[in-house]
This record gives C-alpha cells, structure tokens and sequence, in this order.
C-alpha cells in the first residue's frame, strides 16, 4: 500500500463511502482506485488528487498533505546513482534488497534521519574572503 493509497482508504472509512461511489463521483473505475490504494498503480495525476480533495472538501494543509503523499506514493521507483559516491550507491542497493524487512521502528528512524538531513542547508562553496589589511603603498623613486 502506498501512503496516498493508505490516505484515501481512511478518507473513505471515515466518511463512509464506498469504493464504487468514489469511483462514480470521480469518473474512474472501482478497479483503478481498488489498485491504488493497494499500490498496484503509480502515483495519481494531479488532476485525480484535486478531485479527491474536492470530493472530500479537503482544503489548505489536508489537501496540500493529500498531494504531498500522492508524490511520494510511486510504488515503483528508480533510483539513479550515476555521478554519486559508491558509499550512496551502496547504500541504495542495500535499501532496496532490505526495505521488505526493515520493522516499522527502523523506518520511522529512517524518516527521521532524513527528514534531519532535508532541513540543514546545502553546503555553499565559500570564496576567500577579502582581506582586510590593506597593501602597503609602494612610492616611486627614491
């Protein structure tokens, strides 16, 4: 199941609407939607993650958090390490051979770790700066 997946099934528990009214209601099959909430399909367009926040009067933080977990609920991903350090590599290779059995704890300590890293600043390369004593004056002739 993917986040958006989890997200709109509680949306639908909580208010008490079935899959194939949602369906109707959005113009899309009971099929599709049953496969996203199961995470058998990508992340839903824009335009459906808009139609579920109206359809839910989902407005401001819910339905920005709605989109945020549409974004982050491709249950297919690719992970490009090219130009990266071969510990980054390493790392993504272990993640993917290891996701399947990490326990809850040890993700929710992966989030923190980089919801940590996410909010310190990139690094800027810095320029020397100028130095503040001034140059002797050099006079001509003698």
């Amino acid at each position: 199941m993917t986040p958006f997946g989890a997200r709109l099934r509680a949306l639908r528990a909580s208010r008490g609407v079935t899959l194939t009214e949602l369906a109707e209601a959005l113009q899309v099959s009971a099929a599709y939607l049953s496969a996203l909430e199961h995470g058998k399909r990508g992340s839903p367009s824009a335009g459906l993650v808009h139609q579920v926040n109206e359809f839910f009067g989902l407005i401001w933080d819910e339905a920005d958090e709605l989109a945020r977990l549409a974004r982050l609920s491709n249950p297919r991903i690719t992970v490009n390490t090219a130009g990266l350090t071969p510990e980054q590599t390493a790392l993504a290779n272990r993640l993917a051979q290891m996701i399947q059995r990490l326990p809850p704890e040890t993700v929710a300590a992966l989030h923190a770790v980089l919801d940590t890293a996410a909010d310190q600043p990139k690094p800027r390369l810095r320029r020397p700066a100028p130095s503040l004593t001034a140059r002797p004056h050099r006079s001509r002739g003698g």
